[in-house]
């Protein structure tokens, strides 16, 4: 005896069983967490350049860790907590172009002041 599914108004195939969030699987509470506290670990790291620039750290070495820092942050926060890792990719590009778009406004800045 054969089964017989269900096929949806629009298409006639199957119903997808993610068909309600976009067509896609939404990642586990479990990983929230993890990037959550990567998050934090990442913070406490930002904090803990500042001290060590107290130190004797060289100043370009730690505005350069912390650039790359706040871009991993911005990474992580904008593709899981904002949902853009699965959403079109014209969000993504926007949101790189925009981020891309600040770091030269910042760096414009840092030269004009003479922080290098």
């Amino acid at each position: 005896m054969a089964t017989v599914t269900p096929e949806s108004p629009d298409t006639g195939h199957p119903p997808d069983e993610h068909a309600s969030d976009g067509g896609h699987a939404h990642p586990t509470d479990w990983l929230y967490v993890k990037v959550a506290i990567a998050l934090g670990l990442l913070t406490a790291f930002e904090v803990f350049t500042y001290f060590e620039s107290l130190h004797g750290w060289g100043d370009t070495a730690i505005i350069i860790m912390l650039i790359l820092m706040m871009l991993v942050k911005f990474f992580l926060v904008v593709a899981f907590f904002m949902h853009l890792k699965f959403d079109s990719p014209i969000f993504w590009r926007l949101f790189v172009f925009g981020l891309i778009l600040a770091m030269a406004v910042y760096m414009v800045m840092l030269t004009a002041f003479r922080i290098w």
